[in-house]
């Protein structure tokens, strides 16, 4: 079961050939504690998430997941209007940034959690190329204002890190996570 509502981690699950059986979002406050870091607030949230749902799926295999971007111990939203998508762009552009994903895996009354942090680079946008990517709605619910698999893999010069992990879940380490649980990879 995946605790989350992001196409893109159902997409990224079946690259690896996994079809979760049942998608069922989790509802929680998402909202950083005060002073809480990046990476914390990553690992917190695929917590909650997976613990919201176990309840009422006995003996299921949840999956939870939540990507936080960050400028230095800055957390990017996740961006709901241009205006907060062009403030999130205008920051990163020209330096880098980190993308922190939370894993979670709850097996009956085991779980497991990571968190995995990958560096960005993006080059210096010009005031056009904001325009046209806020033109575009692709920023809509990203976390950042961006999505690396889409238009903004041309604003990006370098990562250092996991991919999938830069796009919503870092499939290295869900495989493992599912492995380490018993789950036989396809």
């Amino acid at each position: 079961m995946l605790a989350s509502a992001s196409p893109r981690r159902v997409d990224l699950l079946a690259q690896i050939g996994i079809t979760p059986d049942r998608i069922e979002p989790a509802n929680i406050d998402e909202t950083p504690l005060p002073r809480e870091v990046p990476t914390a607030l990553a690992k917190r949230l695929a917590i909650l998430k997976a613990e919201a749902i176990a309840p009422s799926h006995k003996g299921a295999l949840i999956l939870a997941a939540d990507t936080v971007v960050s400028v230095g111990r800055r957390i990017l939203p996740k961006t709901e209007t241009a205006e907060a998508a062009r403030a999130c762009l205008d920051l990163m552009s020209g330096r880098g940034h980190r993308v922190h994903s939370g894993i979670c895996l709850i097996d009956g009354e085991r779980q497991w959690a990571r968190v995995v942090s990958s560096r960005v680079q993006m080059k210096r946008l010009s005031a056009e190329e904001i325009a046209a990517y806020l033109e575009s709605g692709e920023w809509q619910g990203k976390a950042g204002g961006y999505a690396i698999q889409g238009r903004a893999a041309a604003f990006i010069s370098n990562t250092v890190g996991s991919h999938s992990n830069i796009v919503g879940l870092p499939l290295f380490e869900t495989a493992n996570l599912l492995q380490a649980a018993g789950y036989s990879l396809p």
